[in-house]
């Protein structure tokens, strides 16, 4: 059984303003109510998977992704590492008990891994 895409991201140290961009453009609805001020964005559709707009880590400029449910986040960052990719951020805990992981692809391109 293969491993869904699960949530998208858009981090950016101007995240506040893209809030109020994607939701002007796509009519989207961005809620930043919790402890990180991350804007969890609310399509209006029932179409397609949730995202997520925020900001970054120190050092980062930012990036957009996608993150894929996997049961064992450790375990695909040992495989992509194999076939040439980069691991960027081991699994840690969020509250919420959701796992995240991150890789770069082998050209350097950001991909989240979940486990929730």
């Amino acid at each position: 059984m293969g491993a869904p895409v699960v949530h998208w991201e858009i981090i950016s140290p101007k995240a506040k303003e893209l809030h109020g961009f994607y939701s002007e453009l796509f009519g989207w609805k961005v809620d930043t109510n919790n402890p990180q001020g991350y804007g969890l964005v609310d399509t209006q559709s029932d179409r397609g998977i949730p995202g997520g707009i925020g900001e970054p880590r120190a050092g980062s400029t930012g990036w957009v992704t996608f993150y894929v449910s996997v049961d064992d986040p450790q375990t695909y960052l040992k495989k992509a590492e194999q076939l040439g990719g980069k691991i960027l951020m081991e699994p840690t805990e969020l509250p919420g008990n959701v796992i995240l992981a991150m890789f770069a692809d082998p050209e350097g391109r950001p991909i989240g891994l979940t486990k929730a």
